[in-house]
């Protein structure tokens, strides 16, 4: 396989870094600029929400700009965001500083994702999006351990610092390796949108909603609540998310296993079902280091084990528009984070923090009824090969 997929992996990776990295780092955040918690899980919500919404239209908007031009045009606009969210004085130019960032990092993730399968023989495009698909997931379960490591260390801005050198890295990189990458035509946002009167594709859809919401509900608050449940600080923290992240990195892969022994509709139903009960229970364990740990691996695994089967079902439902639905699905996703961390914020601003995995898990078991929903009477036939 080329190995250009893999320089896409890791572009993938710094930018996906940025959307969750101050979710190790909220209280940091809140002392300095003195905002509340909630406030501070904001800055996450309206990422997401901006990444979801800009992706697809930039990429139609932009489709008929050379790709390795428009790659590093977006890096730089990247690198802008993160500069000002350095130096910002006040909440109101960090806010703006994260706007910049997804509205870049919106294009730069999907350019990847278009990009990577182009550059490979046709039997290699599905393990291309893959492994910058992986570069995704890993950026958002890893970023926010990271974030933590190198905030408690240097300030809460530092790991913004780190982010920057790696943005310009990348720029480099991209000038050096990348070759020129044609245009594609562009898919009209109608086109697009008309996919989801299919009810399979539809539900499909807002099954990876309701359930990164509810993850993210209390993923995103997940520091404070080990601090108030736990009296978990510093190294300990650091600890529990570095558990998770490898647990979640892992968690991909298994997910794609089970889709093709299991099938997807069991693997998808299975894996929300189990996903539910564990987070409902995370309070629960809060006794015990040991016991909250394994939990706590059950929980990172299952949160991404669902994607790859969310995907390959979308591919065997509608093989015909495999790659609008990829690229809805990953705005369906970052919806989900920006709808539960604002989820989770109003809970932690009116209720308490130990509150985040009941109205999570909520959210959860909403995302099985539509999963139900999507596999219910769905003809699709196993992916060969």
């Amino acid at each position: 396989m080329d190995k250009r997929v893999y320089f896409f992996m890791i572009v993938s990776f710094v930018v996906g870094m940025v959307e969750l990295i101050i979710g190790g780092i909220l209280d940091l955040i809140a002392e300095d600029l003195q905002i509340g918690l909630g406030q501070a899980g904001f800055l996450i919500t309206i990422f997401s929400l901006v990444f979801a919404i800009a992706g697809p239209i930039l990429l139609y908007a932009t489709a008929n700009v050379e790709r390795k031009k428009l790659t590093l045009i977006s890096l730089t606009v990247f690198l802008a965001g993160n500069i000002v969210t350095v130096f910002s004085p006040t909440y109101t130019i960090v806010f703006i500083g994260r706007i910049i960032s997804a509205i870049s990092g919106a294009l730069l993730i999907i350019l990847c994702l278009v990009m990577a399968p182009s550059v490979v023989e046709p039997r290699y495009r599905g393990r291309a999006i893959g492994v910058v698909s992986m570069g995704v997931s890993g950026s958002l379960v890893l970023g926010v351990p990271v974030g933590l490591v190198i905030g408690n260390a240097f300030g809460w801005r530092a790991p913004f610092v780190m982010i920057t050198g790696l943005t310009v890295l990348a720029m480099i990189g991209v000038s050096i390796l990348m070759e020129r990458v044609p245009a594609r035509p562009p898919v009209p946002i109608r086109t697009q949108l008309a996919t989801l009167k299919n009810r399979h594709v539809l539900f499909s859809h807002a099954t990876t909603f309701l359930f990164l919401a509810g993850h993210t509900t209390l993923y995103a608050y997940l520091r404070p609540f080990l601090t108030e449940t736990m009296g978990l600080e510093g190294t300990m923290i650091s600890v529990v998310y570095f558990v998770f992240g490898i647990a979640a990195v892992s968690g991909g892969g298994i997910g794609g296993t089970l889709a093709d022994t299991l099938g997807t509709k069991r693997t998808i139903l299975g894996c929300i079902a189990l996903f539910a009960l564990s987070i409902f229970s995370i309070p629960y364990t809060t006794f015990a280091l040991a016991l909250f740990l394994l939990v706590t691996v059950v929980w990172g695994m299952l949160s991404w084990a669902i994607s790859p089967a969310i995907q390959s079902f979308l591919i065997q439902t509608a093989p015909e528009t495999s790659d609008i639905q990829q690229s809805l699905n990953n705005s369906a996703l970052h919806f989900g984070i920006a709808f539960g961390s604002f989820v989770g914020g109003i809970v932690i601003e009116q209720l308490s923090v130990v509150d985040t995995a009941a109205f999570g898990g909520i959210l959860v078991i909403l995302s099985f009824g539509t999963a139900m929903l999507a596999t219910r009477g769905s003809q699709t036939r196993a992916i060969e090969h």
